[in-house]
């Protein structure tokens, strides 16, 4: 069973970290320059590779979305940084992920979200595979800061269970690389 939907993700002024929820099996579908297609000019996505940024932005006169990020496939589960000069809307559109599903985090930092368009707890409610020393940090785009919360070494608890919404992404940063498993089925 499939089920197609869409998701709207508010952007406030300034950088927000935002991820892709849905899956557009389009052609091309999930290239930064469609899914962000709808960002009013002079806006920018910042990519993240787990070592440097490339950038796409949208043009002021042409309106289409050029640059180094352009047509880099954002895959469900994965984010970006979107920075906008005034509040924006971007609409995702395309297919809810179901089944079973891995979503790979690397050694190090990345940016990673829920593949499944859900809110809640990222290890309760989400499955996000906790382990001593992982750190979770959320940007907080009006503070423009990032609230941490880290993984003790010796409980294996977290010291404040990140909250994720439909749409956020966050940095991750592990010792080791794992997955990131979630078995969804649409029906129930």
């Amino acid at each position: 069973m499939n089920a197609v939907g869409y998701v709207n993700t508010s952007l406030l002024k300034g950088f927000n970290l935002v991820s892709n929820p849905l899956d557009n099996k389009a052609t091309d579908g999930n290239k930064i320059k469609n899914l962000f297609a709808s960002l009013p000019a002079g806006a920018q996505v910042f990519y993240f590779d787990g070592t440097k940024y490339s950038i796409a932005a949208v043009d002021e006169f042409t309106g289409a979305i050029t640059g180094d990020a352009a047509e880099t496939v954002l895959a469900p589960g994965n984010g970006v940084f979107v920075r906008v000069d005034a509040p924006a809307t971007v609409t995702f559109v395309g297919e809810v992920p179901a089944g079973s599903l891995s979503n790979p985090i690397p050694k190090g930092f990345s940016i990673k979200a829920s593949q499944v368009p859900q809110a809640g707890k990222a290890s309760t409610d989400l499955g996000f595979p906790k382990a001593a020393g992982d750190q979770i940090f959320v940007f907080d785009t009006a503070g423009n800061k990032y609230n941490t919360s880290n993984v003790d070494e010796f409980t294996g608890d977290w010291d404040t269970e990140p909250v994720l919404q439909v749409g956020q992404a966050v940095f991750v940063r592990t010792d080791t690389a794992k997955n990131w498993t979630r078995s969804f089925d649409i029906s129930k």
